[in-house]
């Protein structure tokens, strides 16, 4: 390795530590906090009518770094519902989490994915030979997958040959119909009051979308399945 590429390679680690130091202190922040989004509702609401694009600043801030290490991209997700509404939380959730995700995976395949290729290319054989054929499929599945932490599938990917360009759209195409859902749901939150409010025609079909959304990682699940067994 050049001693070039060498200090861009520490370069980059000490940007992602100083990233994530930075992070950890806003989170700190009483206001924005997203452990008590639902909690302080009214002031948070407030504080984004009075300073909106600050706000924004910030939320799409936040939810770029949850593709480097930041964990709670559905809660902030909801959390965005609730303080900017549905199709402007969809909004800034998708241009933070690809721009964000497209980054990590950039830094992911510098730091370490070309590293792996190259020294163990004989083992990865046949796992790259999958990935060829049904990478887009998998990346698809783990994007609607909640349980998937979002990083981990910006770094995952970038140990494979996945190109760019496949990562990107997967990444919009996986992270578009789970973000409007739980920003329509986070946006419901406005209007819960009291126990009953739960029970609303808009709140029930929030809770009916996010039961149904569980349903697309089985479906995708055998969509690779089906298309080996036909061929």
């Amino acid at each position: 390795m050049s001693r070039k590429r060498r200090a861009m390679k520490v370069v980059i680690l000490m940007l992602m530590v100083g990233a994530a130091v930075a992070t950890l202190w806003l989170l700190e922040d009483e206001g924005f906090s997203v452990r008590h989004a639902g909690e302080h509702r009214d002031y948070l609401l407030q504080v984004v009518h009075r300073h909106y694009y600050k706000a924004v600043l910030l939320y799409l801030t936040l939810f770029f770094m949850t593709a480097f290490f930041l964990p709670g991209a559905l809660a902030l997700t909801l959390a965005g519902g609730m303080l900017f509404g549905t199709f402007p939380a969809t909004l800034y959730v998708t241009i933070a989490g690809t721009a964000g995700a497209i980054t990590a995976f950039e830094a992911g395949r510098f730091l370490l994915g070309h590293w792996v290729q190259r020294h163990f290319a004989e083992q990865l054989t046949r796992f790259n030979q999958e990935m060829s054929h049904h990478g887009p499929h998998y990346l698809l599945v783990l994007r609607f997958l909640p349980i998937a932490p979002f990083c981990v599938i910006n770094y995952g990917a970038a140990m494979t040959r996945i190109p760019l360009k496949t990562f990107a759209w997967t990444t919009v195409a996986g992270m578009l119909p789970g973000s409007a859902i739980y920003a329509f749901t986070g946006a419901q939150l406005r209007r819960v009051h009291e126990a009953s409010d739960l029970w609303s025609g808009k709140s029930m079909l929030a809770m009916g979308l996010l039961a149904l959304s569980a349903l697309v990682p089985v479906l995708l699940h055998h969509w690779p399945r089906k298309e080996r067994e036909g061929g």
